[in-house]
């Protein structure tokens, strides 16, 4: 006979949004149910962020693979411990390790328990998207999901997706000695600015990846023991053959097993239909994180975490705000952009103005032998920013300040006058920003103005 627990907030899924409204909840005096059928931590932990910086930074190093994939699990070893069951359950939370489905609108069962709580988020997080390729059932595939169990040694890597995770992964493993070919249907991080993206493209190609833009893999087959690809691209067909093959091709929401229709959740492409306060169409069920994105990153499955726990704990009607969310692929040079881009200003018939400042005039840079890359700006003609991007050594660190300035709606003046410490990369930034005045202020006007006042004694 099942048992039946009481709560007032039932979380299911244990990565990071999930996590960050147990333990918030719980302290501020909520009685707390999660339920995870897997791990603690989730993707983040064990299948991406964590491993995935680990492996890059093991092969920046020049590690080889065996202490590259060593060094991934002391990291996800080290910091597992801060999700942990023990953990949670010492925040005063309870933990239920079973699967979870509504058996109606105001009740959930997990292994032998029914539960009733007074609220629900959904956190259960995404898979890797398999595309629909002939053949691709019939090949050994490695997903984010498998890359880091299975550490694989390949010879020649291919890789199907150039986000982030194809990116960072090309880069990764060319450098730990493999062969690598990518190809990406559009051109590699599509949702970057082109003219920063040059800049990780030619490292790559330097380094030895092989890239394959425009191009689309229409059959997937084995040959002996290695993995054949055939792609259409702009030159007209070939084939791409390796020892094993990486997809990296976006990610699906996880609802299956759910029973979000007896709990009168709608979805929308696969995924809950959300209000504007993250509320599904069962208005005591909320969702975060990846399961409904619009950006599957772990930043925004913790910011939505608080956003949903003001609405539950203290019934304030907050709402999430997107335009001003980081983005940063961890290649090298770091690749990072906030807010509007120019392409993206320019179609919206923006007047903007646009900043730039290179890395090869900052004083740091120089020194460390690190002057690939620039910070862009983009303003108003009357100085607002609307975003930024950089490129360059540690620009997910730098794009931190230029996320303050767009949620802050701040003007360039802001951040011209901000004294940062000399020799930082951070100079780049108050340089770039700095530049929105050299017109007037280095102007044939000004020089009047200042001859005249001089004059006067």
């Amino acid at each position: 006979m099942a048992e039946t627990l009481h709560c007032d907030l039932c979380v299911i899924g244990a990565g990071a949004g999930g996590l960050s409204v147990a333990a918030g909840a719980s302290q501020m005096g909520a009685s707390v149910i999660l339920v995870e059928r897997d791990r603690m931590g989730g993707e983040c932990l064990y299948t991406g962020c964590v491993p995935s910086k680990a492996l890059l930074a093991a092969a920046a190093r020049g590690e080889g693979f065996q202490a590259a994939f060593q060094h991934v699990a002391r990291a996800i070893a080290e910091i597992a411990p801060h999700d942990s069951i023990e953990r949670f359950e010492g925040l005063g939370v309870r933990v239920i390790t079973e699967s979870a489905h509504f058996d109606g609108r105001r009740m959930l069962s997990a292994g032998r328990f029914e539960i009733r709580a007074r609220r629900y988020v959904i956190a259960t997080g995404s898979t890797p998207h398999v595309p629909d390729i002939p053949g691709i059932d019939d090949v050994p595939t490695l997903t984010n999901e498998t890359l880091f169990t299975e550490c694989p040694e390949p010879s020649h890597l291919l890789i199907l997706g150039g986000g982030p995770v194809g990116i960072e992964m090309a880069q990764a493993f060319r450098r730990l000695g493999a062969q690598v070919s990518l190809v990406e249907a559009e051109n590699i991080l599509p949702h970057d600015d082109g003219e920063l993206v040059a800049v990780v493209r030619q490292r790559l190609l330097d380094e030895g990846v092989a890239l394959h833009e425009q191009a689309k893999a229409v059959r997937a087959a084995r040959a002996g023991g290695d993995i054949v690809l055939a792609c259409n691209g702009p030159e007209g067909a070939f084939e791409l053959q390796g020892s094993h093959l990486l997809i990296a091709a976006g990610r699906t929401p996880n609802i299956g097993g759910l029973g979000l229709e007896a709990a009168g959740v709608q979805l929308q492409g696969g995924a809950p239909v959300l209000d504007r306060r993250l509320r599904t169409t069962n208005r005591r069920i909320f969702a975060i994180g990846d399961v409904v994105g619009p950006y599957r990153f772990t930043h925004m499955a913790t910011y939505q975490a608080g956003i949903v726990l003001r609405n539950i704990l203290f019934r304030l009607p907050a709402r999430p705000k997107y335009q001003a969310v980081p983005w940063v692929t961890y290649s090298d040079p770091e690749l990072a952009h906030v807010g509007l881009s120019e392409a993206r200003a320019r179609a919206a018939g923006i007047g903007i103005k646009i900043l730039r400042y290179p890395f090869a005039e900052n004083d740091r840079a120089v020194a460390e032998g690190r002057t690939e890359g620039l910070v862009k700006a983009i303003v108003t003609p009357g100085g607002r920013i609307l975003g930024a991007a950089i490129v360059g050594a540690h620009a997910g660190e730098l794009i931190h300040v230029w996320s303050l300035a767009v949620s802050r709606r701040l003007k360039i003046s802001a951040m011209a006058q901000a004294i940062t410490p000399y020799p930082t990369l951070s100079e780049a930034s108050t340089r770039a920003a700095g530049s929105f005045y050299a017109p007037k202020l280095f102007s044939p006007r000004t020089k009047r103005i200042v001859r005249f006042l001089q004059r006067l004694g």
